[in-house]
């Protein structure tokens, strides 16, 4: 069986042929670029598509403090994201490490659970400080004995489930 050389297809037609259809192309291509919408500037020039997108800024991290009204007599409602007795807590920011929930407030606590990002407690007590933590006492409401002392810094208020 005889074997056809690929060498023997290049040839000067086929070669006349690609030069031809890339002249074309190249052709259409310098007339599709030369039609656009822009009008011309003084100089021939035509001006460029640009959109301008500020930059970030910096957001200001600090917090309205609350004022008390000695006349006031009922309960004071806590500032949105603030912590406080009675609202409702999820873990954040472990970053699949967990938060320990202790039996008592500060590092020195006994470890009684574990807490995982996403899960919801209830505030029942604190704040207390200790170990440089600001420590609350959860509850989870689905289960009475999953309650402890949290720290602060992986705890964010959310709605009312």
């Amino acid at each position: 069986m005889k074997r056809n050389n690929p060498l023997k297809l290049i040839n000067g037609w086929v070669i006349l042929g690609a030069f031809c259809t890339a002249a074309v192309l190249m052709l259409l291509s310098l007339i599709g670029f030369g039609r656009d919408n822009h009008e011309p500037t003084e100089f021939g020039l035509r001006s460029a598509d640009l959109t301008i997108i500020p930059g970030p800024t910096s957001t200001s991290n600090s917090f309205l403090t609350p004022t008390v009204n000695p006349n006031f007599l009922g309960t004071p409602t806590p500032l949105p994201g603030v912590i406080a007795i009675n609202l409702y807590v999820q873990i954040t920011g472990t970053v699949g490490e967990g938060l320990r929930f202790r039996s008592e407030p500060g590092l020195i606590g006994k470890p009684l659970f574990m807490g995982f990002d996403a899960e919801v407690f209830k505030v029942k007590d604190g704040p207390r400080e200790g170990d440089g933590y600001t420590w609350w006492y959860l509850v989870a409401n689905y289960d009475d004995t999953r309650a402890g002392w949290a720290a602060a810094n992986y705890l964010v208020v959310i709605p009312s489930p």
